[in-house]
């Protein structure tokens, strides 16, 4: 039998192949509905643009089940249906090659092409009184940043955080941002030097600002080093300030820097200069003038500067409920709150003095708010409803993952329980298990619609690397995606263990399904672990 990992793109791209030229006609089902009959379906619509009459030639029909190759699914059967045609792959050497392989979430290997540099101008605010929507953008910006590394690519953050207040509130929330600097050093008095050769300074000295060094015509900035698509045409002058430069200083000498992560192979090719970074300012809406001007004053004083700076701008965030002056360090103790409260319901005692609850309260807390703010994707309205209790029965909820999360490690410790109390053998080696006897509808379930395209999901999340050749100023992303796959495969994972019970009676007759289901949920806790690290939450053994 065929080895290695199997791959849905691959999959899918061999079976389009098989069809002959043309455009994409497969597509992989999803609804438990459809995957009793089929795996894949190549819909009748299509295959009438394809072949006229619909009918497939019998030698196509016989080079998709003779389907191989690196990462290719093997085929069971595949027959017309009034649907179209139908595609059942062979579910047990599927289920044998994907849980007996390596470790579905391996780390990526090191992504070829630019560096990522994530600016995200919220952090210079005073973090009592961070906005909502300002809140947003540093979530998305970390979420990017640990997505991006999951591909290999290597990634830059600024700015540096230098208020302890700043370090406190991201530990809380699980974001990881860099504290210490980069070093400006000369680069930064010769931005100085530039600006002040270029500015025109006021009439009158007492009407500037203090700390105003005068102001710059944005006017002449056109063209590819200037105005995108999408850029405010309005946009004239820039009042030029210390701090400014000093923001200008920090990014310059960011892009000019490898990776923080420190990735072989990613550091700027010789010669590259600052244009092997693209540069990504995720900002909310009511920071996205300034950047700009930022962008043309950047372009305008330091010849080096990157030609690819786009901007991710996050939709406006509002709360039913609250007024419209809520901070995000009040909406976070608003969530603590509720958190502790709906624990207190559940146990019928009050957790909130028990330091080995601390914790999870707070790890809770973090995961409903990042789940609030990056299930929707970014470039959209986002409306929050705190009145929304904290529940694991929720099932969009971030606490319902992380439930369902404990539940995963409550049944592996009740495994090793048994295992010590003689109840259970210790684990067999997996080439010795049988995974024909995976004949329930909600475990081929779980490793199709989970499993199985997990890795495809990191190239989903986002193409930030890809940016530069994006027309206009302003660029998408897909962090949605991980939220939205993890709520769903913490749906089907719940219902697979509300109906079947895992640990079955300690009869030796047994063991052989037991074990091929035991394994088949530890690529589903590899999955889940692997997904919440993408958010920045760690896994939890109990709620």
């Amino acid at each position: 039998m065929a080895t290695g990992r199997l791959g849905l793109e691959e999959t899918l791209g061999a079976l389009n192949a098989a069809l002959g030229p043309g455009g994409p006609v497969w597509f992989k089902e999803t609804r438990a509905r459809h995957l009793r009959v089929r795996d894949f379906l190549a819909p009748r619509r299509a295959l009438q643009a394809r072949f006229g009459d619909g009918q497939v030639p019998e030698r196509v029909l016989r080079a998709v089940v003779d389907l191989q190759g690196p990462g290719v699914a093997p085929v069971l059967r595949c027959e017309p249906t009034p649907a179209g045609l139908a595609l059942r792959l062979q579910r047990a050497a599927v289920f044998e090659r994907v849980l007996g392989a390596a470790p579905a979430a391996a780390a990526a290997p090191a992504a070829r092409g630019p560096r990522v540099l994530l600016h995200c101008p919220a952090l210079r605010a005073a973090p009592r009184a961070l906005r909502l929507s300002q809140l947003r953008a540093v979530l998305v910006a970390d979420h990017l940043a640990r997505a991006l590394r999951a591909r290999g690519v290597g990634v830059r953050l600024v700015p540096a955080v230098r208020d302890p207040h700043w370090a406190a509130f991201l530990q809380q929330l699980r974001v990881d941002w860099p504290a210490a600097p980069e070093r400006a050093g000369a680069s930064a008095e010769a931005l100085r030097r530039r600006a002040l050769a270029e500015v025109t300074p006021a009439g009158d000295p007492g009407a500037l600002p203090a700390g105003a060094l005068g102001t710059v015509s944005l006017k002449e900035l056109a063209g590819g080093r200037g105005r995108a698509a999408g850029s405010d045409p309005h946009l004239d002058r820039c009042l030029v300030t210390e701090d400014l430069l000093s923001v200008l200083a920090e990014l310059q000498a960011a892009a000019q820097l490898g990776p923080e992560d420190g990735s072989p192979g990613l550091a700027p090719a010789p010669g590259a200069g600052a244009d092997s970074c693209v540069v990504v300012h995720v900002v909310s809406p009511e920071e996205e003038s300034q950047q700009q001007k930022l962008d043309l004053l950047w372009w305008k004083l330091d010849e080096q500067a990157p030609l690819a700076q786009k901007h991710l701008v996050c939709g406006p965030v509002s709360a039913a409920g609250a007024p419209s002056t809520l901070t995000a360090p009040e909406y976070y103790e608003l969530r603590l709150a509720q958190v502790r409260t709906a624990s207190a319901l559940k146990h019928s005692r009050d957790l909130a003095q028990d330091p080995a609850w601390t914790e999870t309260f707070r790890v809770l807390s973090a995961a409903t708010i990042k789940f609030e703010m990056l299930s929707k994707a970014p470039q959209s309205q986002l409306l929050l409803d705190l009145a929304d209790s904290i529940s694991t029965k929720g099932t969009k909820s971030g606490t319902f993952v992380m439930y369902n999360c404990a539940r995963l490690a409550t049944l592996f410790e009740g495994y090793q329980r048994g295992v010590q109390q003689g109840l259970y053998p210790t684990f067999p080696p997996v080439s010795s298990l049988d995974f024909s006897l995976l004949r329930e509808e909600g475990e081929w379930l779980l490793l199709f619609n989970s499993v199985l395209p997990f890795q495809d999901l990191l190239s989903q999340t986002t193409a930030l690397d890809r940016a530069h050749h994006a027309p206009g100023l302003r660029v998408t992303a897909r962090t949605e995606t991980v939220c939205k796959f993890l709520v769903q495969l913490s749906m089907d994972f719940s219902s697979y263990y509300n109906r079947v019970h895992i640990l079955g009676e300690p009869r030796p007759h047994l063991f052989g399904q037991m074990f091929a289901r035991l394994q088949l949920l530890r690529a589903v806790q590899e999955v889940l672990h692997t997904g919440l690290a993408m958010l920045g939450l760690p896994p939890l053994s109990y709620i």
